[in-house]
């Protein structure tokens, strides 16, 4: 797959919140690590798949749209940097949570991600559910 089509269906999973379209862009040994989230890096693409279907599932935001705001690629053509926003309402709030992604693709997959939430949007959800 192309980085553009990567980071396609990498939105497409968070809209559909589908932890196999995730987990199915991921390499075998794929990394998926939260930075400033304070959460365990998920490792491995299973590790992706179980702990997405878990947030995932017992999340009570619902999301409405997951909008990129840039691609940006890098001197190193495995990275790129994709800036988005995700839109969607829990608990009858309107949320909207920014975030970046530092994606590492080889050979069609993601090999690894650093994942920026904006965690006080996060807070917000978990308090609005």
């Amino acid at each position: 797959m192309s980085i553009e089509e990567i980071v396609t269906g990498f939105h497409a999973a968070m809209l559909h919140k589908s932890a196999d379209e995730l987990a199915d862009l991921y390499a075998e040994d794929g990394l998926h690590e939260f930075p400033f989230g304070g959460l365990a890096p998920y490792e491995g693409r299973e590790a992706v798949r179980e702990n997405y279907r878990a947030t995932w599932g017992a999340t009570p935001f619902e999301v409405e749209e997951v909008r990129r705001v840039a691609l940006h690629r890098t001197e190193d053509p495995e990275v790129v940097v994709v800036e988005q926003t995700v839109h969607g309402a829990a608990g009858g709030h309107r949320l909207t949570v920014p975030g970046l992604l530092v994606l590492r693709i080889r050979d069609g997959r993601i090999v690894h991600t650093k994942d920026y939430m904006d965690t006080s949007a996060i807070a917000q959800v978990q308090a609005a559910g």
